[in-house]
């Protein structure tokens, strides 16, 4: 391929799609493919694939999951993958965690598929169904995995009771609708990036869209089902079952709620007025401001938990988000009916091939066959991993948690190494961010309120005594480049606050340090009164821990105990999954019949 000028290459890569086509993918074209592609990449990126993404490559056009090591470039990975198949004829959808890093790796990697005549689009939040419609018309089309799977339920809503394409252009013939609506040409073939967050994370949250409900004038009711709730007495008339994040009522709460409860409309049925004030302790007690949602101009805005990233668009359903509006007192919208809905787990399987890559996936390997059929594949990595565990501490309280991190991150800017602390919430990383600056340490905070200059904040965190304090997975994607002379000084130091309820999450804040065998070191810095152990872990336990922690060998029990918090948290949001999928399964069954699966 070294041999062929630029003319050339386009010429042979014609001849390769159709040799591709009629070898359905086959070892022998697709291998020739790659070595096109490598040297595409070459000349118009100045990029040359490894081996390891070689392998990689050859991994996700065979329908299996890529377990690869973070910083190995598995954007550049999926070049191989997506290329040979739009140049046998697959509509191929590369989908990622967020708008940015779906736009980005369009722009960078257009060149390369240019000079193999393919294609490139990207579909991003707030774009216009004509602009959706040409971007997923592309050979290769990255987007993010919540974009894809609405604009399919658009299209289940678009075609109505026909359940083709097929059914839809006979249609048009007599109508001149449907088929034009439409915005996706198919489900062909996709690569998921971060396959763990974006296949079984967020795989525990179903898919709804929804309409403008036909009944209005209820902020009222709202505000009156909030007010009733704010009445109620803990344990006495209600019990909250954090972990379950549930709230059951008691009879004492009933018969108070009958009492408080207005003597007309919708508040005469009990069934109904129970459940608008389920909703509203709900709203009360399980969700909170600066970690579940922001208030900013007069609206109320969904964290996602997942990415901290800001949803500017999406609302909670039947009636807790305007529950939670009138709990902060903004504006309460109206309340939206839910026109389709579906999971993640039957959206993918959909799918002709499917693939995926993810630094983390190993635990999750079982899962991962049993609902998607795919294969985890553990790659090697380019370089040896020099990545250090350094310290892992429990503290008493966050108060002295906070103090802690300080010491540590003033010894560490000391030596001229950058550091990034990870929180879990807008809050946390805020009530930090306090603490530094009393202490006089410089430093740039990343959360769902600074989320739109995400990527460059990242990509300064690896300067010499720079702090970084990012929320959750923040900037994942984005390399952190090192200045030079951080390298001899130990390079990258990561800092982590806060346990995740998945050990993979705590791993990928682990692997921004120490990538493409880089030095690098990481600890862990908790405390007994974290959220995870506040909701999974036992009371008096922790209060025991808390007032033992000063003995020798009493924080390395805690830590433990943490740990064993997060299992427990692991194989709830497992089951939690498990049930929506069944759930959404019977749904499907019993619905088959007429015709509607979605």
């Amino acid at each position: 391929m070294a041999a062929l000028d630029d003319a050339e290459i386009a010429q042979h890569a014609a001849l390769l799609g159709r040799r591709l086509r009629q070898e359905h993918l086959g070892r022998e074209a697709a291998a020739e493919a790659f070595a096109l592609v490598r040297e595409a990449s070459h000349r118009t990126l100045g990029l040359r694939h490894y081996d390891v993404q070689l392998m990689g490559g050859w991994v996700l056009l065979s329908g299996q999951l890529a377990e690869m090591e973070t910083g190995e470039g598995k954007t550049l990975t999926a070049t191989l993958a997506a290329a040979t198949a739009a140049l046998a004829g697959l509509a191929v959808h590369v989908i990622t965690v967020n708008d940015y890093l779906a736009q980005r790796d369009a722009e960078t990697m257009a060149p390369l598929y240019t000079m193999l005549g393919l294609s490139t689009g990207s579909v991003l939040q707030g774009m216009d169904p004509d602009a959706r419609r040409t971007a997923y018309r592309c050979d290769i089309t990255y987007c993010t995995n919540k974009e894809v799977a609405f604009d399919y339920l658009k299209d289940r809503i678009a075609l109505g009771g026909l359940r083709s394409r097929l059914r839809a252009r006979v249609a048009q013939l007599d109508k001149g609708q449907h088929a034009d609506q439409l915005l996706l040409r198919g489900l062909f073939y996709a690569i998921v990036d971060e396959a763990d967050s974006v296949m079984v994370d967020e795989a525990r949250t179903p898919l709804i869209i929804s309409g403008p409900s036909g009944a209005d004038g209820r902020e009222i009711v709202y505000q009156q089902a909030v007010d009733i709730a704010a009445a109620l007495t803990p344990e006495r008339d209600y019990r909250v079952e954090a972990r379950e994040r549930d709230v059951e009522l008691t009879v004492d709460g009933r018969d108070l709620i009958a009492e408080l409860a207005p003597a007309e409309g919708i508040w005469n049925g009990p069934r109904r007025r129970e459940e608008l004030v389920t909703q509203a302790l709900s709203a009360l007690n399980l969700f909170r401001r600066d970690e579940h949602y922001l208030v900013r101009d007069d609206k109320v805005q969904i964290i996602d938990e997942y990415t901290g990233r800001v949803f500017g668009d999406r609302s909670w359903e039947q009636g807790l988000h305007q529950m939670i509006e009138a709990k902060e007192g903004v504006t309460i919208t109206g309340q939206k009916d839910p026109l389709a809905r579906g999971t993640y787990q039957r959206f993918f399987r959909r799918y002709l091939r499917l693939s995926g890559m993810t630094g983390t996936a190993r635990e999750l390997a079982p899962e991962l066959w049993s609902v998607y059929g795919l294969e985890v594949v553990r790659l090697p990595t380019h370089r040896p991993v020099r990545r250090q565990l350094v310290n892992r501490e429990v503290t008493g309280t966050v108060a002295a948690k906070w103090d802690r991190v300080a010491d540590h991150v003033r010894e560490q800017i000391a030596a001229g190494r950058p550091v990034l602390v990870g929180t879990r919430s807008v809050a946390a990383s805020e009530a930090l961010a306090g603490v530094l600056g009393e202490l006089g340490i410089a430093h740039q905070v990343l959360n769902a309120r600074q989320d739109e200059g995400e990527a460059a904040v990242v990509a300064e965190a690896g300067r010499a005594a720079q702090v970084t304090v990012a929320t959750n997975m923040a900037g994942r994607g984005t390399d952190i480049k090192l200045d030079p002379g951080i390298e001899a000084a130990g390079g990258l130091h990561v800092i982590g606050t806060e346990l995740h309820d998945s050990r993979r999450i705590d791993r990928q804040l682990f692997g921004r340090c120490a990538r493409q065998g880089d030095r690098g070191s990481y600890e862990l810095i908790l405390s007994l009164d974290d959220e995870l152990i506040r909701t999974f872990g036992s009371a008096a336990t922790r209060w025991l821990l808390a007032r033992l922690c000063t003995f020798p060998g009493i924080g390395f029990l805690s830590y433990w105990y943490l740990r064993g918090t997060q299992q427990r948290a692991e194989r709830l949001h497992s089951r939690m999954r498990r049930d929506l999928l069944k759930s959404d399964e019977r749904l499907e069954d019993s619905l088959s019949f007429s015709g509607h699966r979605e």
